[in-house]
C-alpha cells in the first residue's frame, strides 16, 4: 500500500483538526446535498470494495450508524480478483507460498459498472427518479465542491458523460484529457494515459510532443477520475453492455529488454474508459477547475511524496491533503468576504508546504460558494482570521456576523440548534502542529504519515446540544 496506512483509506482523516475521517466526510457531503434539493428523496451512495476492504468498511458504517445515512441509503458492491499473469506469454502466477494456488489481483475500477448494472443498483435508482450518476475516488476531500459545478455544466450541456479535469503540466503523471479523430472522421472525448499521450502526439499532430502551451500548462487538462453520467442513458447502455469495459495489460518491466515482469501482472480495465462503449453520437463532455478546488488526493507514503516532489510532481501525500483542505477553506472564506492572513512556509516529513489558518467546517455548515457567503452575512472584514489560528464549525445552522479570531475556536450545534455568532473576539494559546519522527513506532500510524501531532494548547468551545436559536454577542 504506497500511502504507508494499514487501514482502510476512506477511515483515515481528511485533516486533524476535526479529525473527521474521508467516509464520514463524504456521507455528510451527500446529506447536505440531499438537504439542499428539498430532502425528500434520499441520495444513495454505492462503495465498491474488495476481500481487502469489504469487512473494514462494513464495520466502519456500522459503528457510526452510517454516520446519518438511513438504512438501505448505503449500498457495498465488492470486486472479485482476477488471475496474474507471469510472463510476456500470459503464462498464470502461482502463489508464492502455495504452487497449488494461483497469485491474484483486483480487476481494476472499471468493475463498478458492471457491478452497478448486476447488482440492479441503476435501475433502482432510476426507478426512484434520480437524474445523475456521481463517481468518485476514496481520498479526494475537495470533490464535492467540484462535483456540484460539473452537475451544472452536465445538465446544461446535456452531456452523458462529463468528466472532471485539472490543469496539467505537460508530461505530469496524470491521465489527460483528449479529443481523438480516427481516420474515418470519427471522434471521441476520453482520457489517455500520460505514457501514451506523449508518443501519441508525436506520431500524430506535434512532433515535439506533450508541451505547455503559451498558459503554462498542457491543451491537454489532467483527468482526476470524477465523472458526472446522465443516468437514464448510462442505465439503458449497461442493458446492452453488462458494464463490460476495454481491458488492456500493464505490464512493469525488469529491464529494457522488456522480457522479464518485475511482478506478475493482471487483465485489468478502467472505469473512464466507459466512453469506448458508447455510441459515436453519445455528448461527452469535461469541466476543468482550478486544482485547489477540486483535486487533492491523499495517495502516497511520505517517501514516495518526497520523490514524487524531486521529480517536479505535487506529493499527494497526507499531510500535503491536510494543507490544501485548510488553503481551500481559507481561499472559500476570502471569496465570501472574510480576512484572513496569508500563509506559512512550513516542512513535514521532509516535504515543504504552506499552512494557512485550520479552518474546517462540517459539509452540513456549507458545500457550495453561495452557501458559505449566506453563512457570512456581515460586511467585508467584519470575520478575520489570524494564519496560526483553528477554526472548527460543526453544525448545519450555523452564521457569523463578526469574529475576530487569533487562536482556537470550535462551534458545536446540534441538529436544530439556530446559532448567530453576532459579535465576538478569541484570543488564546490556541493549536500547535508540532514536528514528529515519522519513523517512530510509538506514535499512530494517523500521525506519522503526516509528519506532526496536533498538540491542543488552549481552545474556546462554544456548544448548544439542544434545539433553539442562539445569539453570541460579546461586546
Amino acid at each position: 500500500e504506497r500511502l504507508g496506512y494499514s487501514g482502510i483509506k476512506v477511515a483515515l482523516p481528511t485533516e486533524m483538526a476535526s479529525g473527521r475521517c474521508f467516509l464520514e466526510h463524504y456521507i455528510q457531503s451527500i446529506l447536505a446535498l440531499q438537504a439542499a434539493a428539498g430532502g425528500s428523496t434520499p441520495l444513495p451512495l454505492a462503495i465498491m470494495t474488495s476481500d481487502d476492504t469489504h469487512a473494514r468498511t462494513e464495520e466502519l458504517l456500522r459503528a457510526h450508524s452510517n454516520f446519518g445515512m438511513t438504512a438501505g441509503q448505503v449500498s457495498l458492491i465488492k470486486q472479485e480478483k482476477v488471475p496474474c499473469l507471469a510472463d510476456n506469454n500470459a503464462t498464470l502466477a502461482l502463489d508464492t507460498k502455495d504452487p497449488f494456488t494461483l497469485q491474484t489481483k483486483p480487476h481494476g475500477h472499471g468493475d463498478v459498472h458492471s457491478l452497478l448494472h448486476s447488482s440492479g443498483l441503476l435501475a433502482n435508482w432510476k426507478a426512484a427518479g434520480l437524474k445523475w450518476v456521481c463517481f468518485f475516488q476514496d481520498t479526494n476531500a475537495l470533490v464535492f465542491r467540484a462535483l456540484t459545478a460539473a452537475l451544472g455544466v452536465s445538465a446544461r450541456n446535456g452531456f452523458v458523460m462529463n468528466s472532471l479535469a485539472v490543469p496539467r503540466k505537460a508530461k505530469e503523471a496524470i491521465g489527460a484529457i483528449a479529443r481523438l479523430e480516427n481516420a474515418a472522421g470519427e471522434v471521441m472525448t476520453l482520457n489517455v494515459e500520460y505514457n501514451q499521450l506523449d508518443p501519441l502526439l508525436r506520431d500524430t499532430i506535434n512532433k515535439d510532443g506533450d508541451v505547455n502551451d503559451a498558459s503554462g500548462y498542457s491543451p491537454f487538462p489532467g483527468n482526476i477520475n470524477q465523472l458526472v453520467l446522465d443516468l437514464e442513458h448510462y442505465e439503458a447502455q449497461l442493458r446492452v453492455t453488462g458494464g463490460a469495459i476495454a481491458e488492456f495489460v500493464n505490464p512493469k518491466y525488469r529491464d529494457a529488454s522488456r522480457t522479464s515482469f518485475k511482478a506478475p501482472t493482471r487483465l485489468e480495465c478502467m472505469m473512464q474508459d466507459y466512453p469506448k462503449s458508447l455510441p459515436k453520437d453519445a455528448t461527452i463532455g469535461f469541466t476543468t477547475l482550478d486544482v485547489w478546488a477540486a483535486y487533492t488526493p491523499v495517495k502516497n507514503s511520505p517517501e514516495e511524496g518526497r520523490a514524487k516532489v524531486k521529480g517536479g510532481s505535487p506529493s499527494h501525500t497526507a499531510s500535503s491533503g491536510e494543507m490544501d483542505m485548510y488553503a481551500a477553506n481559507c481561499k472559500l472564506l476570502q471569496m465570501a468576504g472574510a480576512k484572513v492572513d496569508p500563509p506559512k512556509q512550513v516542512e513535514y516529513n521532509g516535504i515543504g508546504l504552506l499552512q494557512s489558518a485550520s479552518v474546517v467546517w462540517s459539509p452540513l455548515f456549507a458545500v457550495t460558494l453561495a452557501q458559505l457567503r449566506a453563512r457570512l452575512p456581515g460586511p467585508a472584514g467584519a470575520v478575520h482570521i489570524t494564519q496560526r489560528s483553528s477554526l472548527v464549525l460543526d453544525g448545519a445552522d450555523i452564521s457569523i456576523v463578526g469574529l475576530q479570531l487569533d487562536g482556537a475556536l470550535v462551534v458545536k450545534a446540534v441538529p436544530g440548534a439556530v446559532v448567530t455568532i453576532e459579535k465576538l473576539a478569541v484570543k488564546n494559546a490556541g493549536w500547535r502542529w508540532e514536528l514528529i519522527d515519522e519513523k517512530d513506532p510509538a506514535i499512530p500510524e494517523v500521525d506519522r504519515i503526516r509528519g506532526f501531532q496536533v498538540v491542543r494548547d488552549e481552545t474556546r468551545e462554544l456548544v448548544f446540544d439542544q434545539p433553539g436559536e442562539y445569539v453570541v454577542n460579546e461586546e
